[in-house]
């Protein structure tokens, strides 16, 4: 297939592109890495009247701490991420999350703000945004908007953002030092998109579980944070009891789609795996005892 004809622009400033884009009436479609949406304009999923290329505005491409936040630019690739120090050191789950994502081709000009907007329920970029509680800064001529994550993702491919805005940065908030992670992904091949994937994040108090977050992707229509399994691991000692209430809740909230991949019972399955693999992952890592989940 053959793209419909459009314009293009490459603008060197946020407020040029800002301003193309208001101009466009909502036609306008903004590109950094353009592995998701190049391929829906050649299928003519989507018929932009102009692209609107930011890859050369400063600054775009940088990964900074702000305070106790990681900020990610709007140009920032999907292989800068992965190998970032930054990302490793203070976003450590975030760090493992990336080594699932895609191939070298996607990896190299896909970018992490890109993935987050276009909202594929499994892929991963979307994921630790929202059970990290990230926070996606959009911009137009009227100025920056600040949306949460939980209030972004609103359906499979579908995010909040006004017609006239774009995607800044994602800035998520640094992991205490203290606290341990764990992520497991399931998918056919690696670099596909998951079958299902599985995150937590916790502290260790006194040999309980505390500040519990847990994500999913690829089980829902939008990533999912699920603070029903956090309740039952929060103020815990990880045990297999509680894994297997874990497991169980899992069945019993999820509600995944059967697609030619695999069927829903399938997945609802395969997430009380990843979650339990995870889970001890993230025990370990915080200081409790492997013991602990194995009796």
């Amino acid at each position: 297939m053959k793209p419909a004809q459009f314009d293009y622009a490459v603008p060197n400033t946020v407020e040029e592109a800002a301003r193309l884009l208001a101009e466009s009436n909502g036609d306008g479609k903004i590109i950094a890495g353009g592995q998701s949406l190049m391929p829906m304009i050649n299928f003519r999923l989507v018929k932009p009247s102009i692209l609107i290329d930011v890859n050369r505005i400063a600054g775009l491409n940088r990964i900074e701490l702000v305070g106790k936040r990681v900020r990610i630019g709007a140009t920032v690739r999907h292989h800068q991420t992965a190998s970032d120090p930054l990302i490793a050191k203070h976003l450590p789950v975030v760090h493992d999350a990336m080594q699932h994502v895609a191939h070298v081709t996607v990896r190299n000009r896909g970018t992490f703000c890109g993935s987050v907007a276009h909202a594929d329920p499994a892929a991963e970029m979307p994921m630790v945004t929202r059970f990290l509680d990230g926070t996606i800064i959009a911009l137009s001529i009227r100025g920056e908007r600040r949306i949460p994550a939980a209030d972004f993702f609103v359906g499979s491919l579908v995010n909040s953002l006004e017609p006239d805005e774009m995607v800044l940065a994602v800035e998520i908030d640094v992991m205490p030092d203290e606290a341990g992670w764990g992520f497991e992904e399931f998918a056919k091949r690696h670099g596909d998109f998951a079958l299902a994937a599985f995150a937590a994040t916790l502290r260790m108090d006194n040999g309980r579980a505390r500040d519990v977050r847990i994500g999913m992707m690829g089980v829902g229509e939008v990533p999912l944070r699920l603070p029903e399994i956090e309740e039952i691991l929060e103020e815990t000692e990880l045990s297999q009891a509680v894994l297997q209430a874990v497991a169980e809740k899992l069945n019993d909230i999820l509600t995944p789609n059967t697609d030619i991949h695999a069927s829903a019972d399938y997945r609802r399955h395969l997430s009380g795996v990843l979650a339990k693999r995870a889970l001890r992952s993230a025990w370990v890592r915080a200081g409790g005892r492997k013991e602990a989940t194995n009796g």
